[in-house]
């Protein structure tokens, strides 16, 4: 894979099959079908995390702040894929994730993405510091001092 980022890092993946009803007049996959891949491989690492019942008691959920996208080659059907997701950075109140968009059918990514999510206090209706047992959580998972 010539890619800044490597699926093998990722510890966390989905496996899912480019759907014919998600291609666009164009004939290949709509832009915004990459963006829910993203948002499927982030819920799916907060579940990894059991990040609902880490912050439920605190009334604290995460919030995506900022999103993006790199595409690299366009997807098309058919074609079976491997997104994983990754936390780059912890802050004080937010943290930093890597997505990649793997094609099995071109052996190579097709996309890779970034994303901002902020630690949100709903009683207070104000961002909050990540609390500490969630920041070790997500270490644990990442299996190194992110």
């Amino acid at each position: 894979m010539a890619s800044s980022f490597d699926i093998a890092s990722m510890p966390v993946v989905l496996e899912t099959a480019v759907e014919w009803g998600q291609m666009d007049a164009l004939g290949h996959l709509n832009n915004t079908v990459y963006f829910r891949y993203f948002e499927n491989v982030r819920i799916a690492y907060f579940e990894r995390l059991l990040l609902g019942n880490l912050l439920d008691a605190q009334h604290l959920v995460p919030v995506l702040a900022e999103t993006s996208c790199r595409f690299k080659m366009p997807l098309v059907y058919p074609d079976k894929l491997v997104i994983g997701a990754k936390v780059t950075e912890i802050l004080t109140d937010r943290l930093k994730m890597q997505y990649v968009v793997f094609s099995e059918k071109a052996q190579r990514v097709a996309a890779e993405g970034f994303g901002t999510v902020v630690c949100f206090d709903i009683s207070k209706e104000a961002k909050t510091a990540l609390p500490d047992h969630v920041v070790e959580a997500i270490r644990k998972l990442e299996g190194s001092q992110v």
